[in-house]
C-alpha cells in the first residue's frame, strides 16, 4: 500500500463520516482554545506586571533593616537593635557605584488644604527620587537639596491629590496639614497611575526626616539605592553590604536587587501562566476521550474493510498507519480550529475590555498544536492496534 493510497483512505473515511468527524475535531478545538485563550491572558499579565515593575528602571537596589528570615521575608525593625537611618542613607550615597540614594518612610495620613480633606499616603524621600524611580514633575519641583536631618517643612502632591485638594487653583506656594502639620506646597508630580496596585497619583512627598517625626518612628523601612549601568551588581551589593556590617558592628539588614526581584516575580507568574494552561487542558481530555470513542466505532464498522485489505496483502503496520493517521488528521485540524478560535477570543477580550491585558505566545500556540497532534496519536494507538491485529479471515466473515 502506497502512502497516496493511506492518505487517499483515511480521507475518504473522514469524509463520509463528516458530522462525526466534526463533532470530534471540535471536542479538542474547545480545549484548544481554552488553552490558548488562559495562556494569553496569562501571558499578558505577566508582561504588563514586569513592564509596570521596571519602568522604573533596572538598576535599583533595596535595603531594608533586618536579615531575612527564611521564609524570604524581612523581619524589619523589630528584628536588629539598629535601624537604618538617615546617616545610613547618606553613607551610601558616598559609594563610588552609587548614583543616587532614597532613604524612604511610608505611612497614612490626613491631609487638609482650606476647608478640603483627604486620607492618603504619604511618602517620605529623599530629593534624589525622581533621578532613582524615573518619576517627573509636571508643576514647581521636587524636594531640594536641604539639610537631610532638619529639613524644610515642603511638600510635592501626587497629581490626583492635586486636583482633589487644589481643583483647578495654582497649588504652589499653598499651606497643606499633614496629621497636624503644616507643610508648603513645592510642586506636583506627573500622573503614573496605579502601580502594581499603589496609585502614586493619590499620594503625598514629604522629606524623610519630616515623615520619620510625623510618624514617630526612629528608622527608616527602606533605603533604595540606584547604582550606575555597566558596574557589577555583585559588586554593588558587597560595597553596600560591607559598609553596613561596618556601621552597625555585624550584618544585619536585607539587600535585594531588582534582578532578584524580577526572578521571583516571574517565577510565579511563570506558575500562574502553567496553572491556567493545566486547568485549560482538561478540555483536552474530553476530546482525547472522543477521538478513542470514535476511532474504536469506526474499527467495529469498517472490520471487512480491514479484512479484505489485510487479504490483498496489507501489513499490519499499514493498517496502524491507516488508523493513526485518522486520529493525527482529526487532532491536528481540531488544533488548527481551535488556535484560530483561542487567538479570536483574545482578540475580541483586547476590544471589549481594554484594560485587560491579551498577549497570545507563539510558544504556547506551537506547543498547544503539538500537544493536540500528540493526543491524537496516544488516543488513536490503542483501535489503530485493535485494527492492524484483525484476523483477515474472521475480519472477512464479519462482512
Amino acid at each position: 500500500m502506497k502512502l497516496r493510497d493511506i492518505f487517499k483512505l483515511t480521507s475518504s473515511s473522514l469524509i463520509a463520516h463528516r458530522l462525526r468527524s466534526l463533532l470530534t475535531a471540535t471536542g479538542i478545538a474547545v480545549g484548544i482554545a481554552a488553552v490558548v485563550l488562559l495562556t494569553s491572558i496569562g501571558e499578558g499579565l505577566q508582561q504588563f506586571v514586569m513592564a509596570q515593575f521596571t519602568q522604573f528602571g533596572t538598576t535599583i537596589i533595596a535595603v531594608n533593616p533586618g536579615k531575612a528570615t527564611t521564609a524570604g521575608t524581612s523581619v524589619g525593625v523589630f528584628g536588629t537593635e539598629r535601624p537604618l537611618t538617615l546617616e545610613d542613607a547618606l553613607a551610601l550615597g558616598q559609594l563610588p557605584e552609587v548614583e543616587a540614594v532614597v532613604p524612604f518612610v511610608q505611612g497614612n495620613a490626613e491631609v487638609e488644604a482650606g476647608s478640603l480633606h483627604r486620607r492618603t499616603t504619604v511618602y517620605g524621600a529623599g530629593p534624589e527620587m525622581p533621578k532613582a524611580f524615573r518619576i517627573s514633575v509636571s508643576m514647581g519641583r521636587f524636594l531640594p537639596l536641604d539639610n537631610p536631618l532638619a529639613p524644610r517643612a515642603l511638600a510635592v502632591l501626587g497629581s490626583k491629590m492635586r486636583s482633589e485638594l487644589f481643583q483647578d487653583t495654582n497649588p504652589l506656594g499653598q499651606l497643606i496639614t499633614i496629621a497636624g502639620s503644616r507643610f508648603r506646597v513645592v510642586g506636583v508630580m506627573e500622573s503614573k497611575g496605579s502601580v502594581l496596585g499603589f496609585d502614586l497619583d493619590d499620594t503625598v512627598y514629604i522629606p524623610a526626616a519630616r515623615a520619620m517625626e510625623l510618624f514617630n518612628t526612629e528608622g527608616l523601612i527602606e533605603i533604595d539605592v540606584m547604582y550606575a549601568e555597566g558596574n557589577s551588581v555583585t559588586s554593588v551589593v558587597n560595597s553596600i553590604r560591607n559598609l553596613l556590617r561596618a556601621r552597625h558592628g555585624r550584618d544585619e539588614v536585607t539587600i535585594t536587587t531588582q534582578q532578584q526581584m524580577l526572578e521571583v516575580l516571574g517565577g510565579v507568574l511563570d506558575m500562574l501562566t502553567f496553572a491556567v494552561a493545566a486547568i485549560g487542558s482538561i478540555s483536552l481530555l474530553v476530546g482525547a476521550i472522543g477521538i478513542v470513542t470514535i476511532m474504536t466505532i469506526g474499527v467495529n464498522e469498517r472490520t471487512g474493510e480491514i479484512g479484505l485489505l489485510r487479504a490483498l496483502g496489507a501489513r499490519q503496520s499499514q493498517v496502524l498507519s491507516l488508523f493513526l493517521g485518522e486520529a493525527v488528521v482529526l487532532a491536528a485540524a481540531g488544533g488548527i480550529a481551535g488556535l484560530l478560535l483561542g487567538a479570536g477570543l483574545g482578540q475580541l477580550l483586547r476590544l471589549f475590555v481594554p484594560g485587560l491585558p491579551v498577549q497570545t505566545s507563539l510558544f504556547y500556540v506551537l506547543l498547544a498544536e503539538a500537544v493536540a497532534i500528540v493526543i491524537g496519536l496516544i488516543a488513536g494507538v490503542l483501535p489503530a492496534q485493535r485494527a492492524a491485529r484483525l484476523d483477515p479471515v474472521e475480519a472477512l466473515r464479519t462482512e
